[in-house]
């Protein structure tokens, strides 16, 4: 690390109150107990699962129950300062410091945990500020109030967070039209034959599908929304959820000249382009990856915490297989790279599928499996290579 100055006494400081920056000071928490650590947050500070938002109905919670922690709780648990509804406007790593709010913070060491925002549709029509999309335990509060008494949800998406969406309000007897683009979905995570049977999994619950086919408008009718498709149909819901993607947030980071391209570019030691500036989560481009999932950021914060606390530390990705959470189907993945060369090979028994992809000397590079098949997540983990080595 580079030597420092009169900064080395001021507080490693995290950006962000997501799984990535209290994890994250969790772990540095185990290795450092003495170190003043801070944590500035735009949120209330509380702590809380938010992959549950996707499936919280089916658990029966609302936003207030789905508070594991009080801000206070993590401060105390944490040993932390943590300064909740702050918004940092701009970053200055020249003099070590951050603005948030009004006032000027000095640190040691920035982590940027920023997270990710929904992508959001900007489409012609009357209703499109009426579309809804859930990022947080306050944008899932505002959805669950909505939906109450209402009968019909129109997803924007076909992927996983959709599908998680679909299923969940499914579990509760709502009607629910999914839109998207690709011919299968989450076309971009699964072979034709595993995307097949989760399409017909939430088919059988209740779905009803629009594939292939983008939202070219959206409109207010009478007490619902009208949303035109591409190929001239129209599908009428009382309320519409947007889960098009995430888009990293690179804003800040930008505008402090650190170098950004999918994220945060950060090399694999999740150091920025700024020695003492990191990035960590849904926000960061790892050695030219960005996993906005579970494991890959448990896997970061506990390399990340070794290096805050004096051992500068290489994260490696072991091989991480996602669990989608869909209850009519479930389903487990873990995607070959984006450059392997290969062909997938498929083995199927109505709903359960066995999807390996091999390269031409037989080496397993990737996998989904769904059903019953999920039973050789384990075996097959130990035999795809790690995702960064």
């Amino acid at each position: 690390m580079a030597p420092k100055d009169e900064s080395a006494s001021q507080p490693i400081i995290i950006v962000g109150s997501g799984l990535a920056g209290y994890t994250l000071a969790r772990e540095f928490r185990k290795l450092n107990q003495d170190s003043h650590l801070s944590i500035v947050t735009a949120d209330d500070g509380v702590f809380y699962s938010k992959p549950m938002l996707s499936n919280a109905l089916t658990a029966k919670k609302n936003a207030a129950q789905l508070a594991m922690k009080t801000p206070q709780q993590m401060e105390q648990e944490l040993a932390a300062t943590i300064i909740s509804e702050t918004s940092v406007s701009a970053i200055y790593p020249l003099k070590h410091r951050i603005k948030a709010n009004q006032d000027y913070l000095h640190y040691s060491y920035l982590v940027l945990a920023l997270g990710a925002e929904p992508v959001r549709l900007k489409l012609p029509g009357n209703a499109s500020n009426a579309i809804y999309s859930v990022n947080d335990r306050i944008d899932y509060k505002r959805f669950q109030d909505a939906i109450v008494g209402q009968k019909h949800i129109a997803i924007i998406g076909d992927g996983l967070i959709a599908c998680e969406f679909a299923n969940d309000l499914l579990n509760q007897n709502y009607q629910v039209s999914i839109i998207g683009p690709g011919p299968k979905p989450l076309n971009r995570l699964l072979p034709t034959p595993a995307g097949d049977a989760l399409k017909q999994a939430l088919e059988s619950i209740g779905a009803k599908w629009y594939l292939e086919k983008s939202v070219v408008s959206a409109n207010h009718q009478a007490d619902q929304i009208s949303l035109g498709l591409s190929d001239g149909s129209e599908v009428v819901s009382d309320i519409v959820l947007s889960a098009v993607g995430l888009r990293p947030r690179t804003k800040l980071a930008e505008e402090a000249e650190l170098e950004i391209n999918r994220g945060i570019v950060c090399n694999p030691y999740m150091e920025t382009s700024d020695r003492d500036i990191y990035a960590l989560g849904d926000c960061a481009e790892i050695a030219g990856l960005n996993l906005p999932f579970v494991l890959p950021i448990m896997n970061g914060a506990r390399t990340l915490a070794k290096t805050l606390a004096g051992e500068r530390t290489r994260l490696t990705y072991p091989a991480m297989p996602i669990a989608v959470k869909t209850p009519a189907l479930p389903i487990i993945v873990s995607p070959p790279a984006a450059d392997a060369k290969g062909e997938w090979t498929i083995e199927h028994d109505g709903q359960n599928v066995k999807c390996l992809f091999e390269n031409e000397t037989g080496e397993l590079l990737g996998f989904a499996l769904t059903g019953s098949c999920c039973g050789e997540k384990q075996a097959l983990s130990k035999l795809v290579p790690m995702v960064l080595a």
